[in-house]
């Protein structure tokens, strides 16, 4: 399926936004009590899967028809190279066979009590085969996970990951290779962390492939959270997307990069970058870098960046409605994080994840 081809390493310039001061504090941190997980739960029918700094806990899992792998595969090592690393935990590897189909979603939560945790998970779907993963992170210190993707023909994919960390740091990456006619979508939400990268590389290695990486990062206080994804069109007729939505207060801090790689052979490719960042208060920052790198004729490409603060006249006209000011600038911000979060498939999951935004909100406003 991908002979021949490779994702492109990433350059050091793409972390030139990332806040990796906290991390060696984090990883020191001693062991405490695991954190209530059990309100994260979300009510859809499908596997449920805990792992405790990074180990399997059978006891608060329901993984049904699936099988917990203990064998380690590949996790990020550092910031430029990818490796077996020697202090990885197993966390799941999952085979789906030719036109499997699960009942409800695959709900995965990874809880830290302090110190450093490495998860390594794979995911491996054989033709047609269609699965959707929630993932979840929590607790204190530093969560640092990796997931591999391998989607056959016409498999499919739907991936959505939050972040409620608090004053913890994670680490998020992910590499999919997608072949023909198969797709993978992947939507984060950061709503709480002290530092925070979100990482894919998605490469459409067949005809009519389709990638889509995006998500929103909610930022406040001295928070640094920043998100890097690539999509790679390597055979014609691929299809991509990139929605990125980020609101910073504070003193705090959003980057958003995102890069479209149209290879010489990739012709008739649509691609799409849309990223927005909006400042609640002028003290914080948000950086955004979209970028195309195209080598073929036939395509249709496009993106958009802009940072602006909350529209002045919708915030009056809902002010001259009786709503109040806070109220009024959390419906505004709210609508803003919506375009990312919208694109979450589960109608349920989508509704926790806005939840959890709207939580967020609350609390900032």
């Amino acid at each position: 399926m991908t002979e021949g081809l490779v994702l492109d390493a990433p350059i050091k310039e793409d972390w030139r936004w990332f806040d990796a001061a906290p991390l060696e504090a984090l990883a020191a941190s001693p062991r405490g009590d695991a954190p209530d997980i059990a309100h994260l739960w979300i009510d859809v029918p499908g596997p449920r899967l805990l792992f405790v700094d990074g180990v399997f806990d059978a006891q608060g899992s329901a993984p049904g028809p699936l099988e917990i792998s203990a064998a380690r595969v590949k996790t990020r090592a550092n910031a430029y190279t990818v490796r077996a690393c020697d202090d990885a935990q197993a966390g799941y590897v999952l085979h789906l066979r030719s036109q499997a189909a699960l009942d409800g979603p695959i709900q995965v939560i990874h809880a830290t009590t302090g110190g450093v945790a490495h998860l390594s998970n794979k995911i491996v779907m054989q033709s047609d085969a269609v699965a959707s993963l929630v993932e979840t992170h929590v607790g204190t210190g530093w969560s640092n996970a990796s997931l591999w993707v391998e989607l056959a023909e016409g498999a499919r994919l739907m991936r959505a990951v939050r972040v409620l960390k608090d004053r913890g740091a994670h680490t998020d990456y992910v590499s999919a290779t997608v072949a023909k006619a198969a797709s993978f979508t992947s939507t984060a939400l950061v709503a709480g962390c002290r530092t925070a990268r979100i990482e894919a590389l998605v490469l459409l290695c067949g005809e009519g492939a389709y990638g889509e990486a995006g998500g929103a990062l909610l930022t406040r206080g001295d928070e640094n959270v920043d998100s890097a994804t690539v999509i790679d069109h390597a055979l014609p007729e691929g299809t991509s997307r990139q929605v990125w939505r980020a609101v910073a207060a504070d003193l705090s801090t959003a980057s958003m990069a995102s890069r479209a790689q149209v290879r010489r052979d990739a012709q008739k490719t649509d691609g799409e970058q849309s990223l927005r960042g909006l400042l609640l208060k002028r003290t914080a920052t948000v950086n955004l870098k979209p970028e195309l790198e195209i080598f073929a004729d036939d395509v249709k490409c496009a993106h958009g960046a802009t940072v602006g603060e909350l529209d002045r006249k919708a915030l009056f006209y809902l002010e001259s409605r009786g709503i109040p000011e806070p109220r009024a600038k959390a419906l505004l911000t709210h609508a803003f994080v919506g375009d990312a979060l919208d694109r979450i498939g589960d109608e349920t999951v989508r509704e926790a994840f806005a939840a959890d935004a709207e939580a967020w909100l609350e609390a900032a406003l």
